[in-house]
């Protein structure tokens, strides 16, 4: 499946200054997260608490204030724009580079695949480092079955990669359930069912530190080789005849959003729809060329999950688990936005 890369010139003043906006939007959705909660934060006193973590001078609100919003709030707030960048750029990634307007980590296996490397290795107890790594390894392993699969059924079919993909995905599930079926179930298996749900509660600065490095990372090789991606999504053959080594490329796509979304799993848990629904947001309001778009998935994949997060923690005593929520939302949105399209841009 082909799309062009084309979007009309005049447009492009227009849609920098809608990046702008959506880049000041963050910050302020950022900054209503940090006041929100049980404790009110007011704006001034916010304000004030951020300007002393930043060493600039000024009067200091008491330490439950500082305490709340540097500790407790802020590493959730950082670590929420991270995960919906993450998820949302691999989703870009895995749709461009397999030419498939519904691959996403979870319709591919990644989510399921590291899901149960992480499990694993919380079943084990180990630590947080290890606990990405096989995570990685196993979002990575799910990858490739799925394509190994499709290759080795070579109908070059939508449908053929998409079921392979949820195959792949259940043959996961299924060893995540049973990962739990042989977990303590007074310390292990509470950890695991919760962490699998998606939450950011236990979000804490060196989890957000963490969580920087391969987002980042990832984001910043797919951002550099956007043009050789996008050059991808026309096909192969038009891609080599451009100079694009097709293969080395696509296996480095393919590492940077597993990274990304691997490490996110392992962070907060298996959180679906994000990597699926905001590229197609990005597409519609941005168009398809490339710096733009990646740069638009990213914001709005922060401010998606950063409103979904405030969403959890307020509106009822117990926190709502991320992924039940991105799943109520993300399907009936994703629904309407395929019904009132007029045309799609992939063709």
């Amino acid at each position: 499946m082909k799309f062009s890369l084309a979007h009309p010139s005049g447009e492009a003043q227009r849609q920098g200054a809608g990046l702008l906006a959506l880049s000041a939007l963050l910050v302020l959705t950022m900054l209503f997260s940090l006041a929100l909660g049980r404790y009110y934060v007011p704006l001034e006193t916010l304000l004030q608490v951020l300007a002393g973590a930043a060493g600039i001078g000024g009067p200091q609100p008491s330490g439950t204030a500082e305490t709340i919003v540097l500790m407790v709030r802020l590493p959730r707030i950082v670590g929420a724009v991270l995960i919906g960048a993450g998820l949302s750029l691999s989703g870009l990634a895995y749709q461009t580079v397999f030419r498939n307007p519904i691959a996403s980590p979870a319709l591919l296996g990644v989510s399921a695949g590291a899901g149960f490397g992480a499990s694993v290795a919380l079943l084990l107890r180990a630590p947080v480092l290890c606990v990405q790594g096989a995570g990685f390894v196993g979002g990575l392993a799910a990858v490739a079955i799925a394509l190994g699969a499709d290759r080795a059924i070579n109908t070059r079919s939508i449908i053929t990669l998409t079921l392979c993909g949820m195959v792949v995905s259940a043959l996961f599930q299924a060893l995540i359930s049973i990962v739990k079926y042989v977990a303590d179930p007074v310390e292990a298996l509470p950890t695991i069912t919760f962490w699998l749900m998606g939450s950011l509660a236990r979000m804490s600065a060196s989890d957000a530190i963490v969580l920087a490095c391969p987002v980042i990372l990832g984001g910043l090789a797919l951002y550099l080789n956007r043009w050789r991606i996008g050059l991808l999504a026309l096909g192969d053959h038009e891609a080599a005849t451009m100079g694009v080594d097709v293969r080395r490329l696509r296996i480095l796509v393919i590492c940077c959003a597993t990274l990304m979304s691997a490490a996110t799993v392992c962070v907060a848990g298996v959180i679906g729809w994000v990597g699926l629904l905001i590229p197609h947001l990005a597409r519609a309001s941005f168009g398809m060329e490339p710096g733009r778009l990646t740069a638009a998935t990213a914001l709005f994949g922060g401010i998606f999950l950063l409103l979904v997060d405030d969403l959890a923690r307020s509106i009822s005593a117990i926190e709502i688990p991320l992924g039940v929520l991105t799943a109520l939302i993300g399907a009936p949105f994703f629904l309407m936005f395929l019904l009132r399209a007029r045309q799609s841009r992939w063709a």
